[in-house]
């Protein structure tokens, strides 16, 4: 039986929903030692209907070389060089030579698991728009992973298990920047890597959060996330602490801050200080408030501290905890709950 080309077209766009192109967006700089581990595993993916969009961010060893051998055999790898410099210059013309309806992330010295791709198509043809697939990720490194990058990685997982990623989201980067995938139109809708504002897989997380996107549940691990002394969080400017606490700030009084309740920050350590400072600076009124003797009763930046127990005599107030110590935060989230306060709403951990 003839088919009309109109049967046809419907034919092959019920096809393409089914098996969507995925774009992966993969900036590089420097990564000759782990460039092939990375395109290897791209390469096994059980899922073939992808397209890899490398961008060379001014290396100055073989790496582009390298890959210009892969992409001369898969015509799936397109290979460009940043006209600019930086991850988001890099990823603004990987996303604009893209053409998938999915879009996601790779680091180009990390490792996808075989069924990486699969996984996260299948949660986005199951959801729909407006969600984000995520999945388990996993450090792993040659001298050995810290006690630190332990923890975050157990703290990320769990929150990825139950989709309850943003429950927490002004602690730490709550989604994984190798591994998340979404609907290209709901990557644009949200500004995609527009913003100059660094961390800018934190700032994307907080725009996902902003536009109200799901995390879909999954503990299937995914991603396996390289560590080394020379990664760029590691050694770059624009990871240090000062910028996370800049982030948070900004996109707290944006979203969370209700200017009608007062503001109390919790904590006189050096984030609090820093989060004290940033709120004098743009004239935005606190309360300050900590437990420690010696602090309480002083002025710093024109604001006199208060011993935490006048939380209870402020009138319904929104407070920034910026206490690390995870004992202390254990008796904050006690002292909160007495008080019938809830997370996120009326505490927001910061650290």
């Amino acid at each position: 039986m003839r088919l009309t080309k109109g049967i046809v077209k419907i034919l092959v766009y019920i096809r393409a929903m089914q098996n969507p192109l995925v774009s992966i967006l993969t900036p590089f700089k420097n990564v000759e030692l782990y460039i092939e581990d990375c395109i290897d595993s791209i390469q096994r993916q059980t899922y073939s209907n992808w397209e890899l969009v490398i961008v060379d961010d001014n290396s100055t060893d073989s790496s582009y070389e390298i890959i210009q051998k892969y992409a001369s055999i898969d015509k799936r790898i397109k290979l460009l060089k940043n006209d600019q410099s930086g991850i988001i210059t890099a990823l603004r013309k990987a996303f604009k030579h893209s053409i998938g309806e999915l879009i996601t992330r790779m680091d180009s010295d990390d490792i996808m698991t075989d069924n990486k791709l699969s996984v996260m198509v299948n949660q986005l043809l199951e959801h729909g728009k407006k969600h984000i697939a995520t999945g388990f990720v996993k450090y792993f490194s040659e001298t050995g992973i810290s006690d630190g990058y332990a923890k975050y990685e157990a703290w990320l997982n769990q929150l990825t298990k139950d989709g309850s990623n943003y429950s927490e989201i002004y602690k730490e980067c709550v989604i994984a920047s190798p591994c998340w995938m979404i609907h290209r139109d709901d990557l644009i809708a949200c500004g995609a890597f527009n913003p100059n504002r660094y961390p800018e897989d934190y700032d994307l997380t907080f725009r996902f959060y902003e536009f109200g996107y799901t995390c879909i549940p999954n503990d299937q691990l995914l991603h396996l996330w390289r560590d080394y002394s020379t990664r760029t969080s590691r050694t770059h400017e624009h990871y240090a602490q000062n910028y996370f606490l800049d982030i948070k700030l900004h996109y707290f009084l944006k979203l969370d801050h209700n200017p009608s309740r007062p503001l109390t920050v919790w904590g006189a350590g050096f984030k609090g200080k820093t989060i004290a400072k940033s709120l004098v600076e743009k004239n935005v009124k606190f309360h300050w408030i900590c437990d420690n003797k010696n602090k309480i009763g002083k002025s710093i930046y024109g604001v006199e501290l208060q011993p935490f127990e006048d939380l209870n005599d402020i009138p319904n107030p929104q407070t920034i905890v910026t206490v690390a110590n995870e004992l202390e935060q254990e008796k904050i989230r006690t002292y909160f709950s007495s008080l019938k306060m809830e997370a996120v709403k009326d505490y927001f951990f910061f650290c």
